[in-house]
């Protein structure tokens, strides 16, 4: 009789199951429901910076001006109620003037045929103003054309500074009114973005930098489109273009640069628009 041998079958099973149809369809279905989550979620976050901050900054910065303006009234009255014409960077005509240094620190003109102090009276004792406190706002910038009205603070910081939807002051440069430069730098996108539409400036256009009661109007005078972030002549005493040297001025005067990123959403470029005195309003306080 032939032996009789057990087969032993042998089954090998694999690691995992064999994704078919069902499997791919549903790997697929969760890989987009996680790149729409994504999605969604750097939605919110441009939203978030481009809208969002826009309104918070733009609203904190028009209440820091009507706080600004509500204590200059307090102490002394608001711009506007008279004007003198000031001499250098802008005309303005009339008499030569006497600079004399006022509360804010910056020169009043004083028309040189004005009356001096009777007998026995001292003439007013010329207390300097301390300097702008760093990162505070102390000034108002209006530019009329634009209807903008945004503080104006120490520094160019952008956390205590720019993304307040202030404009900020660079250190260093002229306070308005004085003679040299008064420059300025501010957001053309988000965070309030007040230098959005300061490549709608043109010749002639007035640019006020309010300073407790007293008023400094500009006149722009010169544009310049495009510069690179690192063209600090644009910022001089006497600006002028270090990159672009057929763009700024060439004499002493007094001065107001506005400058801001170019084209909008980058920070490749500096857009730069200057302007020169034209007159004080409020300085006979």
């Amino acid at each position: 009789m032939p032996a009789v041998r057990d087969h032993v079958r042998v089954v090998v099973q694999r690691g995992g199951r064999p994704v078919g149809r069902a499997g791919l369809v549903r790997l697929l279905w969760v890989g987009g429901e996680v790149l729409t989550t994504v999605g969604v979620v750097v939605a919110l976050l441009v939203v978030h910076q481009v809208w969002w901050t826009n309104r918070q900054a733009a609203a904190a910065a028009q209440e820091q001006v009507q706080a600004l303006e509500e204590g200059w009234e307090r102490v002394g009255g608001a711009p506007g109620e008279s004007s003198a014409p000031v001499s250098g960077g802008g005309g303005g005509g009339g008499d030569p003037v006497v600079v004399e240094e006022g509360p804010s620190g910056a020169p009043v003109p004083r028309a040189s045929g004005s009356a001096s102090p009777a007998p026995g009276r001292s003439a007013p004792v010329r207390v300097p103003a301390p300097a702008p406190v760093r990162d505070e706002a102390y000034a108002v910038l209006r530019i009329p054309r634009l209807g903008l009205a945004v503080p104006v603070a120490e520094g160019v910081d952008k956390r205590a500074v720019l993304d307040k939807g202030y404009a900020g002051h660079y250190p260093g440069t002229a306070q308005p009114g004085a003679e040299g430069n008064f420059a300025l730098a501010g957001h053309r996108n988000t965070h309030g973005e007040p230098f959005r539409y300061l490549n709608r400036l043109r010749e002639g256009d007035e640019v006020y930098v309010d300073v407790r009661g007293r008023r400094y109007v500009y006149a722009v005078g010169k544009v310049l489109a495009e510069t690179t972030p690192g063209d600090v002549g644009v910022i001089a005493p006497v600006p002028r273009s270090g990159v672009k040297p057929g763009y700024g001025y060439e004499a002493a005067g007094s001065y107001i640069t506005l400058t801001t990123c170019t084209p909008e959403y980058t920070s490749k470029y500096r857009l730069v628009v200057w302007g020169a005195l034209k007159t004080v309003v409020g300085a006979g306080r």
